[in-house]
Formats: C-alpha cells, structure tokens, sequence
C-alpha cells in the first residue's frame, strides 16, 4: 500500500486514507470484488479513480445520471486524470470510442441503459479493462430506494469480462439490500466493506410544519452558503422559491422534472458553482450530486423513507465540516403517505408500511436522532449524539395515555367520519352548529377534556397519525387504524413530545460556517478561487475545497513546495494553480 499512498499524495493531495478507502483500494489492487458501503462523504469515488491510475487498461464506471457523470468527469480531469463520459448528452462520442480503444483512458462513465447494449460490449472487448466500478450500487436491488431495473442487467457484462473486479459502491444499504447486491452482482460474502453510516458533521433537526416559508427563511438566514430544500410537488417548489428568493434577497432557483430539460440544467449548472444559492427541488434532484460545500438540506414534507432521508441529508457537509439537515412535517404528510400505500401492489404494501413506521419513529422521537437513524441501517450507536435537536435541547415527554383514549374514543362515537377541528369541539364542549345538527352535544365524550388537556390535543393528534392509530380519509375524516383498538382498551401507552416554544427569529447572517475566526485571508483565497473558477467554468470547489483554503491560511506556505504540503493540493493542481494562490498569500 506504499505505491498507493504515493500515488494519493500525488494525484489528489492527501496525505493518507480516510475511513475504510485503504482496505477497498487494497482489495481492487489485489482484483478481488468488493461491495463498499460508506456514508456520502466519505471518498467513494476515490476508491475506484486512484486505482484506475495505477492499473493498466480503463476503469468502466456505471452512474445512474448524467449530471453526475459529469460532476465527477471535471473533478477527476481536475487532478489529472484521463477521463471521459459515453452518454447521448456528449458530442464528442466518437473521440471518446477512439481514445478507450487507445488506451489513453483512466475512467469511462456510462449509464446502466448504455452499459447492457451489445455494441457496448463490443467496444469494452478493443481495449484492456482495469475494473468495473457500480456506483449507486442500491439501485440493483429491488429493496433499495431507488431501484433501477437496467442495474440487474448488469450481470451479463460483467461476467463477460471476468478477469475484470467489480466494485459496488453505495451510501445506502440496509443488510437486506446489501444481501441483494452481492448475489446480483456476483460479489461474494467476505467482499463486503462496510464504513458505517454516521455522519458527525451534520446536525439533525425535525420540526412540525407551521409556515414552511418563514421557517426555511429563518434557516437561511443561519446558513448563508449553499442549501437544497426538498418540496413534496413541483408547484410547492416553484412557489417556495419564489417566496424565498423575494423574502430573503438570496439566489434561489426552482428544480422539477416538469421544467424545460434547459431551464432544468441551467438551474443545476447556476447551483453546483455558486457559494450561496438555494435551489427548492422535489426528488428529481440530486441522486450523488457531487457539491461538497452543501451548508444545509431541508424537508418541507416528510422523505418517502429513512433510505431516502438519509441518502438526502447526506449531500450536506460532503466536505467534512458543520451542516445541518432540517424537517418539516405535519400529519397531513403521514396521511396522504399512508393513503398512497393503498394504491400499490399488496405484495409491497407490507414493506412500504414498515418503511412508513420507521419514519414516523425518527419524527416522533423523544430520544436521539441519529441513533433511530443509525439503528435502522443495522448498526449500534451510543444512546446520545450530541448533535441533533433532541440531544442539543432535551425535550419534555408526556403521558397522554388518557388523553388519547379520549379523541379515539370520539373518533369512533362521531362515526370515523369527521375532521380534528370538529373533534376538537366536541372534546372541549364548543357547541357550534354543526355539532349541535349532528347531536354530538349529546354524546358521553361531550366536553370531557379540560383546558389544561386542550393545547396537547393537536400535538396528540398529529403524533397518532405519524403511527397510524389514527388514519384520514379521502375526505379529510379521521378514522381508527394501527393501535387504536388496544390504546382504547388501555393496553398500549402513548407518549408525545412536549411542544416545543415558539421558535426565535434568527437574524444572524455571515460567513461564519465557512470562516469561523473572520481571516481576511482566508476571503481573498476565496475571491481568488472564484475568479480562477469563473474562468475556467468549473465550480470553484474543484479548484479546491474550504477545507484546503483554511489549512493554506492557517499555514501560510511561501513556495510551491510548502505549497505542496497543504492537504488538497495534487501535483496538477500545483502545477495550475500553485503562482496565483501564492502569490495572494504573501500579499497578505
């Protein structure tokens, strides 16, 4: 391993390995098949492109998009490496078939639609072949989040090349998923790496949706870098950022499936290089997309899984420092979520429900929420994080065992048929019209909770829903489902989160997350970083990370060599970027 390490301090800077990179690297050197499972973060694509330098012929990687391919073909070319993507958005194809079959390539990106044609086949049997790398590897299984069936024709190429090692890479696998992808990818038993899945430098929080746009404008106004906000439709993105770009001054841009493809590539192109824009977005956006410096992701609706809530919120804090990933959720979500669970195969209902359960779990919560988090995906994490809401500012936690028992038992005498706001006033003994035309004045749950009792009703009925002991209809009526019966009949117990105050205007905004101690230095590097960038259309962090930035402050080298020292900096990066970044130093 004192070749590869020579090799990673040159190509890309690094003094020595993160995590588990040394032991995946060490196997795809060895041509041993490895399904690597590592946070987002943690350096996956390093694991297959430092091998593709050091090993004769080309690495073929198979990705899901091609705004991914492309992020990661101008960071690899960045640090010297020959690479090239084979994708119907790339002119130059003809170049790239030509260059492959010379030899003269490191990394060849495909999509799995192009990777299981024949004529590709065809084209891999002209040239040697170092490895095949199968990034976001959960999409073979049909237990991931994010299945992909073109992913489980994979198989046939790769055992067409058999000399070849595979390598798997994913940031999201529970063990029944990573099962999956080793038999469907013929990677055996003792292939399997697993990093762990915590990621330390992000803070999570989950809120109850009051005003999703006051809410994201606050959280903003925290977090001046970059932030994706996830919205439940395209018109909720849309007029989400709308309101934020007009409330708050900010760049904030708009991402659906349902823009023009060249609005749509702009908006993400304007996104990945820019130090400060917002981009509200539903799911279409952002399978691996390779933006280290993301200071924050935000729900304004609950994620369709923990997978896909993790997978998400991992693309904050990439490199390495404070980010913060932040809910927002009302029961109407859980509603509309456990309605949708009818409308798909029964074989799936089942599975599709327990995924919707442990949901419900990480909201409700009293305790740690990196370790619901952390428990879902297997592993064995300490009681308390440290860093999240609930560990940050331990909630209250409430028995409404009685009180529960109370709106189920209304739910059931009004006929399962009648929304919160009617239960609410038969409960309190509010006899308005409608209740008195209906004779539910007259029913024994008639005003039969107290004014104490009456501000825990709402919080009480959303907690209900997120479990599903209490269900809506199409109509918005609410009717007994889950655990109602035995909550009824005292055989469950049912806590909830004491609600939280009102939360504080925050009106702090400045680059502290990216420049804690203010160095004037540490801004002109970056006002360097962004013209260099600018220049050359890339986005500035493939000139270099803040990480890079800070530690070129903190050390302040006069010469290339020291230069050279400074974590980050490769021997092409030196070589371009070296003079300039220099010489704002010793003006400084």
């Amino acid at each position: 391993m004192d070749r590869a390490r020579e090799a990673l301090r040159r190509v890309f800077g690094f003094e020595d390995f993160r995590g588990v990179q040394a032991r995946v690297v060490e196997r795809v050197l060895a041509g041993k098949s490895t399904l690597a499972v590592m946070p987002t973060g943690a350096g996956k694509s390093l694991t297959y492109q430092l091998p593709a330098t050091m090993l004769g012929g080309t690495c073929v990687v198979v990705s899901p998009l091609i705004a991914l391919m492309h992020d990661q073909l101008r960071a690899a070319r960045a640090n010297g490496i020959r690479a090239a993507t084979l994708t119907s958005a790339d002119a130059d194809w003809r170049e790239t078939m030509d260059a492959f079959r010379a030899g003269e390539l490191d990394l060849l990106y495909v999509a799995p639609e192009r990777a299981t044609q024949p004529h590709f086949r065809e084209l891999l049997s002209a040239a040697p072949l170092a490895l095949f790398a199968v990034d976001e590897a959960h999409c073979v299984s049909e237990w991931g989040h994010d299945f992909r069936p073109d992913y489980r024709q994979l198989r046939p190429l790769l055992d067409g090349f058999p000399d070849a090692p595979r390598l798997a890479l994913t940031a999201t696998a529970d063990e029944r998923t990573r099962a999956d992808i080793v038999q469907q990818l013929g990677i055996s038993a003792d292939g399997l790496i697993v990093a762990g899945f915590d990621r330390p430098n992000i803070r999570y929080t989950i809120r109850h949706r009051e005003n999703a746009v006051r809410q994201l404008e606050r959280l903003m106004a925290e977090q001046p870098g970059p932030g994706i906000v996830y919205a439940p439709t395209r018109a909720k993105t849309e007029r989400i950022a709308d309101e934020l770009a007009r409330r708050t001054g900010r760049p904030v841009l708009p991402y659906h499936a349902g823009l023009d493809p060249s609005v749509r590539a702009a908006n993400q192109a304007a996104f990945v290089s820019s130090e400060a824009m917002v981009i509200v977005a539903t799911v279409a956006f952002g399978m691996g997309i390779d933006k280290p410096d993301v200071r924050f992701v935000a729900h304004a609706g609950i994620p369709k899984s923990i997978e896909a809530y993790y997978q998400e919120t991992g693309r904050a804090g990439r490199d390495g420092d404070p980010a913060q990933a932040v809910m927002l959720w009302a029961a109407s979500d859980f509603a509309q979520a456990r309605q949708r669970l009818g409308e798909i195969d029964e074989e799936r209902q089942a599975g599709e429900r327990a995924r919707l359960d442990a949901l419900a779990l990480l909201v409700e919560t009293p305790g740690c929420r990196r370790a619901v988090l952390l428990r879902h995906f297997g592993e064995d994490p300490p009681e308390r994080c440290g860093n999240c809401d609930n560990c940050r500012e331990a909630p209250g936690v409430i028995d409404v065992t009685e009180l529960a028992r109370k709106l189920l038992s209304a739910v059931y005498r009004t006929g399962q048929s009648f929304g919160f706001g009617h239960l609410q006033k038969v409960l309190t003994g509010a006899a308005d019209d409608r209740v008195v035309q209906r004779k539910h004045d007259t029913l024994s749950v008639f005003g039969i909770v107290g004014e104490d009792e009456a501000r825990l009703l709402q919080p009480l009925s959303r907690a209900l829903q997120a479990r599903g002991s209490l269900v809506a209809n199409e109509h918005g009526g609410l009717g007994l489902g889950g655990d109602a019966k035995a909550i009824l009949k005292g055989e469950q117990r049912v806590d909830i989160v004491q609600p939280p105050k009102r939360e504080r205007e925050s009106r702090r905004a400045s680059n502290q997350a990216a420049n804690p101690l203010g160095d004037p230095l540490f801004e002109a590097l970056r006002e360097l970083r962004r013209d260099l960038a600018a220049d050359a259309q890339l986005p500035p962090y493939v000139i270099f990370h803040d990480v890079t930035l800070r530690e070129m402050a903190a050390a302040r080298p006069t010469s290339r060599a020291e230069l050279a020292n400074v974590n980050g900096v490769g021997s092409r990066k030196l070589e371009a970027y070296g003079d300039a970044f220099l010489a704002v130093i010793r003006r400084h």
